[in-house]
């Protein structure tokens, strides 16, 4: 392991995210040099000084190995959660170090979850800083400097590799460097569409752009305290449920749709299950709410069913009503979508519909081989059969997500939540959803949490968005070898 080729390409990283620092210190400059100006000014001279060391003292490299690789993209991860604290430390307010430390956490991984009582208290430029971290997280923090990294050649192969997870480069059907490309313009297009419309919807410049940098990424921050209900306006929530909802389809397919494509999302059979189930879901919560009185019409119900049911399977966690008083089937529904998520290779997070359609097919193989013990069966997935490791893979992952989940649910509870809480808030943070039910509803946050329970969260958000295993590699590996 060479450290220094680590902490080389960690610095570039580092580099790129204090660019973000600068440009969200010129809006507090542009906005009466507001309490942000400072904090978000040494901020950027201090990532950047974090990032020039290594990359200006470690010499360049051909080849990178798959352990070096690991290390990047993790450490990269972690590194970025640690300085993306310096501008609310340095900033005060709500900000002790814990509450700093999960709200940069929260951000990266396009979890959304925050420990504000006042979002509207924060100067401009700190609100937007909030927003680009979901949107660096969205695509990937290594992913956004792998496009700034061409001197890394063939290695930059490897890195992507570990950054995009290997059921959505299976969907991908292209090289690693395609890939980048396809990720990136959808990406980037999707978010300068969202902000277009938001601001032709009445939204302000400065609020489309956050709203639309947290919309694709998944992510979820707002600039006001009542998110997107705020605005209490139908075409601004139109527009965000159907950017929530593209962002949550696998990028790789939203590339085919729109350049007409086989694999696009009419033909994709994990495109049209996961559509299928999260609008029958969403139909399923509306007649519930209109049935139960929630809302007095059923253009209302609609509305606020369909808008919570996206918000919560693509796992961006925008609240325009109060779940905590919806009906008991709304609830299930809605902790089943947290648990469910979006699609493989989108910004959604979640166990991912594809493994869950994948269980799916697992559990009818196996009541039919209980009915005919001889018959042989093959899994398949959008036509193309799974080998057995693939599928084995997948079960194996849900197992862990689970139990990740119910661990989670007992240091919550152990630290006094409610058993709503405790376990909604280990499925949101699991799932980077952001809120759950109870303490941490959809109009509520974790600012009450105890400390033991935000350290949990954050590392469960960091499991969620690495897809655990690259994490739980990272601290096993051998790393003298």
């Amino acid at each position: 392991m060479r450290l220094q080729i680590v902490f080389r390409y960690i610095g570039i990283v580092l580099l790129f995210e204090s660019a973000f620092m600068l440009m969200s210190a010129i809006i507090s400059y542009f906005n009466g040099i507001d309490s942000g100006f400072v904090p978000l000014l040494l901020s950027f001279l201090l990532t950047s000084l974090l990032g020039s060391f290594p990359a200006i003292f470690v010499g360049k490299t051909k080849s990178i190995s798959s352990k070096e690789s690991y290390a990047i993209v993790i450490g990269a991860w972690v590194t970025s959660c640690i300085v993306g604290t310096f501008p609310y430390l340095l900033w005060g307010g709500e900000f002790s170090p814990i509450n700093a430390w999960f709200e940069s956490v929260s951000g990266f991984t396009t979890t959304g979850a925050s420990i504000l009582n006042d979002v509207e208290a924060l100067p401009k430029g700190l609100l937007f800083w909030r927003s680009v971290t979901n949107w660096i997280g969205g695509a990937g923090v290594v992913m956004f400097a792998l496009v700034i990294m061409p001197m890394i050649g063939r290695s930059r192969m490897t890195v992507s590799n570990l950054e995009i997870s290997s059921m959505a480069r299976d969907n991908y059907r292209y090289t690693s460097n395609t890939i980048i490309k396809i990720l990136m313009g959808v990406y980037l297009g999707m978010t300068i569409a969202d902000t277009i419309a938001l601001k032709l919807a009445g939204m302000g410049w400065f609020d489309a752009v956050n709203h639309a940098l947290s919309t694709i990424a998944t992510g979820g921050f707002s600039t006001k305290n009542a998110s997107i209900g705020h605005f209490n306006n139908v075409w601004i929530e139109g527009i965000t449920v159907f950017f929530m909802f593209a962002a949550s389809i696998h990028l790789g397919v939203i590339f085919a749709t729109l350049t007409f494509r086989k694999n696009n999302v009419f033909n994709n059979e994990n495109a049209k299950f996961y559509i299928i189930t999260t609008l029958t879901m969403c139909l399923i919560m509306s007649l519930n709410l209109w049935s139960n009185g929630s809302y007095s019409t059923i253009w209302e119900s609609l509305r606020h069913g369909i808008f919570q049911g996206v918000s919560i399977v693509t796992s961006t966690g925008f609240a325009t009503a109060d779940t905590n008083i919806w009906p008991a089937l709304c609830v299930c529904i809605l902790v089943y979508l947290s648990i469910q998520g979006g699609m493989a290779g989108s910004t959604a997070g979640g166990l991912k519909s594809d493994r869950v359609m994948m269980a799916g097919k697992v559990i009818r193989m196996q009541i039919k081989k209980q009915q005919h013990p001889n018959i042989v069966i093959r899994i398949k997935n959008d036509g193309v059969v799974q080998e057995s490791s693939t599928v084995n893979f997948a079960i194996l992952y849900i197992v862990i997500y689970i139990l990740i989940i119910l661990a989670g649910t007992l240091i919550n509870a152990a630290c006094g939540l409610d058993t709503t809480t405790s376990f909604t808030a280990s499925v949101a943070s699991m799932g980077n959803i952001g809120p759950g039910f109870g303490e941490v509803g959809s109009l509520n946050n974790f600012s009450s949490m105890p400390v033991i329970v935000k350290l949990v969260s954050t590392l469960q958000m960091l499991l969620g968005r690495l897809e655990i295993f690259g994490l739980l590699h990272f601290f096993t590996m051998k790393w003298w070898v």
